[in-house]
């Protein structure tokens, strides 16, 4: 933001980053407080007004946010919380001739049904609203014959299990070779049996509970689909309990079918789907890999052969708006990977970096000219 244009002798040009006319509405998801903080923070540094909806199961950590912000000298009326049923605040701003854009993280569902209603009003507004948001992701990690197998093991663990699977950018789908499976099944199902689950006050946990019983319930019927289905087979964890909280155990299905539901549907739980290739179809697989899901959020690629890695590199280049290189698909750090999908997982406007600081400003270029001519003819005319 602070780049100028270039100058000419005796013009000065300048662009006036400014605010957009009008107030954005942030709406915010439970699984991450760092983004509930992000979205009506970014309109606001830009100088925008800001109407902040968190999500319900997000209160309290919303509040705290708020404390924080204003601890750190944010004036009142910035930034305004308001708590409350989604579809009431949204009609509400939707209604009003100053809305000027949406910042959302949510379900694809929802973010579709407000761009349509933002689409049905879009006469009735001052200026043409910004809509920036980011869905989700059916996250996908592919291994190449050449793969390290306890680098994959725990990328996939990580990948799969931490945080209960409650990220929009968790690995919920896997390709493997088949020549590499032999070695990886074992450590792959040991590792994931040995995760503790609990209160996540206990450091010494590795997952706690799924944020709701709606939660719960879905993740349980997922599982048990798996276990009847003649084309699934669970080879690791596959119960719940809901004595105490909702949890739900690290769950590995393998499927033969490539487009089996599991492969396509983002779960957002603590479910991880297999499936398992021959070796001598690493092209096709990657078509796969391209073409399962609708989401394009983010995916990882393992492999030693650098020849290998770089064709998934050009294959799946729009598969993934966050694309990792043995690594695991999740863990994205503001200012170091900017964030983001497209296709059905969002606008990928790249959050935690300054390109989606760009989407709340509306830019005005100022050319002063120091010397203004005095003369109407042009040089070719004074011959």
């Amino acid at each position: 933001l602070a780049e100028q244009p270039a100058s000419s002798p005796g013009v000065w040009n300048r662009t006036d980053h400014r605010p957009l006319e009008g107030f954005i509405l942030a709406m915010t998801p439970f699984n991450f407080t760092a983004i509930a903080g992000n979205l009506p923070t970014a309109p606001a540094l830009c100088g925008n007004t800001v109407v902040w909806k968190p999500s319900e199961k997000q209160a309290l950590a919303a509040h705290f946010t708020m404390e924080v912000l204003r601890a750190a000298g944010l004036p009142d009326g910035v930034i305004n919380l308001v708590h409350g049923d989604g579809a009431e605040i949204s009609e509400a701003c939707f209604d009003h001739p100053d809305f000027a854009g949406l910042h959302f993280t949510g379900s694809l569902n929802v973010f579709r049904g407000l761009w349509g209603q933002i689409g049905k009003r879009i006469a009735t507004y001052r200026t043409f609203p910004r809509i920036v948001g980011e869905t989700g992701g059916k996250d996908f990690l592919v291994a190449h014959p050449s793969a390290d197998v306890d680098q994959l093991t725990t990328a996939l663990v990580r990948g799969a299990f931490e945080y209960q699977g409650q990220k929009c950018s968790a690995a919920s789908r896997a390709y493997i070779p088949r020549s590499l499976w032999r070695d990886l099944e074992e450590p792959l199902v040991a590792a994931t049996a040995s995760l503790t689950m609990g209160d996540p006050a206990d450091f010494s946990t590795f997952m706690g509970a799924v944020i709701d019983e709606g939660a719960f319930r879905r993740h349980a019927q997922a599982i048990a689909m798996a276990h009847e289905d003649t084309a699934t087979s669970v080879i690791a964890g596959g119960t719940t309990d809901d004595r105490q909280g909702w949890f739900v155990q690290p769950t590995i299905v393998r499927s033969d079918d490539p487009r089996h539901h599991l492969m396509e549907t983002e779960l957002f739980g603590p479910i991880l789907t297999v499936h398992v290739y021959d070796d001598a179809e690493w092209e096709h697989t990657l078509d796969l890999v391209d073409s399962t899901s609708p989401y394009a959020l983010t995916g990882a690629v393992f492999a030693t052969d650098r020849l290998a890695i770089d064709r998934a590199m050009h294959r799946l280049r729009n598969a993934a708006g966050n694309f990792y290189i043995n690594d695991k698909p999740t863990g994205a750090v503001v200012g170091q990977q900017p964030f983001g999908g497209a296709r059905a997982s969002g606008t990928n406007d790249k959050a935690g970096s300054a390109l989606n600081l760009l989407r709340w400003i509306s830019p005005r270029s100022v050319k002063e000219t120091l010397d203004p001519p005095t003369d109407h003819t042009y040089p070719h005319m004074w011959e």
